[in-house]
């Protein structure tokens, strides 16, 4: 893992209720940030990403989110083992014990960083993939006066019922394996990590991507052997009390679900004051377009840039996409 810092805050209350003794919020930055300070982008990780994903998949000279141009903030979630996770507290939050933590934890922890310890007030653009697009939604809302430029892409604003069977799907998977040991396994829980893998391959793609035998690309000849030598690796890399917190951060996504906005997506949505571009993939089984569609009609300045691409959700990973991917954060910082 690449040079990162730690921003840290005590007794840091959460929004479900507990508290986190500290909470340690992971994070790097790439590029300079101007003497006018305002070509700060703050990219969020995603699903078992970390800053060192976000760098490798989104950012790069020549990219849209181009280090020599603007001062990149690149922020890991709560639960992915660089910030506080089950994996690396002490009692009484360690493992099983982990508190419930959501996007708007995550934000807020974030702001705290990025106003405190950053000293910046306003940022060029938010953006982020997946989870981050969740947190580029939470961010455009809850801090409407701070985002010049939000673009969320492959996520959405709430999380969707059809996304919350798959999401099931996985927890189960972990919960049911008895070395599982309710969250205190002393080995990790090697059979329903592979179970785990061989859900997320059904979903983390598309069908044209199995169809079209896409997967030999990446050197497999056939649907086992892809899940085997890709997902497989890929998850068992993982801690699965890692994997169940940010699962349950995912599962509970909604920007409304507070205080402000009582549970009014609408409303939430409707706070948004940035200029936004959602970026749904076609082919995405967790975040279709549809949902894409429905966010922003209710955003007073958003449109809707659809990606076509066989990978479905893994389109931003997959290099003969990153033109797509570029084409809407090129638009809004073209200003």
């Amino acid at each position: 893992m690449s040079d990162y810092t730690s921003f840290e805050v005590a007794n840091f209350q959460l929004e479900k209720g507990g508290v986190l003794p500290t909470a340690r919020l992971a994070y790097a930055t790439r590029g300079k940030l101007n003497a006018a300070r305002d070509n700060a982008i703050l990219v969020p990780s995603w699903y078992t990403g970390t800053h060192d994903d976000c760098e490798t998949y989104l950012l790069g000279e020549g990219r849209a989110l181009d280090p020599g141009k603007y001062f990149i903030i690149l922020t890991n979630l709560l639960g992915n083992g660089l910030s506080s996770s089950p994996s690396n507290s002490e009692a009484p939050v360690e493992r099983g014990r982990f508190p419930k933590v959501t996007i708007q934890d995550n934000v807020r922890l974030q702001h705290r960083m990025i106003t405190e310890q950053l000293g910046i007030e306003r940022l060029r653009l938010v953006t982020g993939f997946s989870m981050g697009a969740c947190q580029t939604f939470q961010w455009a809302s809850q801090y409407p006066d701070m985002v010049q430029n939000a673009c969320p892409i492959a996520g959405s604003a709430r999380t969707g019922n059809y996304n919350k069977v798959f999401l099931l799907a996985l927890r189960r998977a972990l919960q049911l394996d008895p070395a599982f040991a309710e969250g205190f396994y002393d080995r990790p829980p090697v059979n329903g990590l592979r179970a785990f893998a061989a859900i997320y391959a059904g979903w983390g793609t598309s069908e044209p991507f199995y169809r079209e035998s896409v997967f030999g690309a990446l050197g497999s000849r056939n649907t086992v052997e892809h899940v085997a030598d890709f997902w497989e690796p890929f998850f068992m890399r993982c801690d699965a009390n890692n994997l169940l917190s940010q699962l349950w951060t995912w599962e509970n996504g909604d920007i409304s679900a507070n205080s402000t906005f009582g549970g009014d997506l609408g409303a939430a949505l409707g706070a948004i004051k940035s200029r936004t571009i959602i970026v749904p993939i076609d082919n995405d089984r967790y975040f279709p377009p549809v949902d894409s569609h429905n966010e922003a009609r209710q955003i007073a300045q958003a449109k809707v840039a659809v990606v076509a691409s066989p990978w479905g959700h893994m389109a931003a990973m997959n290099p003969g996409d990153s033109g797509q991917i570029d084409a809407p954060l090129r638009e809004l910082l073209a200003d």
